[in-house]
C-alpha cells in the first residue's frame, strides 16, 4: 500500500524545514508528500519545495488546499490519503500503523490520538478530553492527522469547500462509510494557537463556534469570528 500526505500550510516558513525533515523516514518507505500552500506572504514554499514530493499553491482555506493535495499526480497512485497540519508529529510508524488498521478491519477511515507537546497539565487535560469526545462521537479533528481510503475519499467527494469546520463535516459524511478507526498512537500536535489566544478562552471559544455550527451558523461567519478573536 501507498500513502499519500497532505499538508495545507500558510506563513509557516519558522518550521516547514523541520516539519518536513520527520517525514524523511515515511518517504524512504514509500510515502508521498504534497504541500498545499495557501498564499504565504513568507518563504514557506520555497523551504518546502526542496523537501516535498510536490508543492503547489492553492486558494486559501484547509478544504481548498487539501482538495487540491489530494488531486495531485503524486497521490494519485496512494491507496490512502492522510492529512496533516504543519505543526503536528506523526508516530514514527504512522503508516505501517494505518496500514495495518485498515487492513484488518471493514473501516475506510479514521485518525490517531492527540497530545501537545510541551504540555501542561491543563493541556494535557484538554488533549485526553478531544480524544474522549471524539471516540464517543466519531468525530475527528484535523489535529488528530485523519486518514481515509482513496476509494472512499472519492465516494465523499473529499473536504466540502467551508472557511471553518471542515474536519467536523468531512467526519459526519464519512460516518455514513464506517466509524473511523480511533488509533490509540498519538500525534504530537504544537499547542501554540491554544496559548496566544489562552488555553480556557479557547476552549470557550471552540465550544461556542462548534455549537453555532451544529445549530445551522454559517462557516464563513464562524470563521471571521475565529480570526477576529485575539
Amino acid at each position: 500500500m501507498q500513502l499519500a500526505i497532505v499538508m495545507p500550510v500558510l506563513n509557516e516558513a519558522p518550521q516547514i524545514e523541520a516539519t518536513l525533515l520527520r517525514l524523511n523516514h515515511l518517504r524512504a518507505r514509500g510515502a508521498r508528500v504534497i504541500v498545499v500552500d495557501g498564499g504565504s506572504q513568507d518563504d514557506t514554499v520555497t523551504r518546502a519545495a526542496p523537501l516535498a514530493d510536490r508543492t503547489l499553491v492553492a486558494p486559501r482555506g484547509r478544504s481548498l488546499q487539501m482538495n487540491a493535495g489530494a488531486r495531485a499526480d503524486e497521490a494519485a497512485g496512494a491507496d490512502v490519503l492522510l492529512f496533516l497540519h504543519a505543526d503536528t508529529q506523526l508516530p514514527a510508524e504512522a503508516d505501517r500503523l494505518i496500514f495495518r488498521s485498515l487492513a484488518n478491519s471493514t473501516r475506510c477511515w479514521g485518525r490517531f490520538d492527540l497530545a501537545f507537546a510541551p504540555a501542561t497539565p491543563l493541556l494535557s487535560l484538554v488533549a485526553t478530553m478531544i480524544n474522549l469526545r471524539s471516540r464517543a462521537t466519531g468525530v475527528a479533528t484535523g489535529d488528530q492527522a485523519i486518514f481515509v481510503s482513496r476509494g472512499a475519499f472519492l465516494a465523499l467527494q473529499g473536504f466540502a469547500p467551508i472557511a471553518l469546520m471542515e474536519d467536523i463535516e468531512f467526519s459526519q459524511r464519512a460516518r455514513h462509510l464506517s466509524p473511523p478507526l480511533a488509533l490509540r498512537a498519538r500525534v504530537i500536535t504544537s499547542p501554540r494557537r491554544w496559548q496566544q489566544r489562552g488555553v480556557w478562552r479557547t476552549i470557550f471559544l471552540m465550544w461556542r463556534l462548534r455549537l453555532a455550527y451544529f445549530l445551522g451558523a454559517d462557516p464563513d461567519d464562524l470563521a471571521r469570528r475565529y480570526r477576529d478573536v485575539r
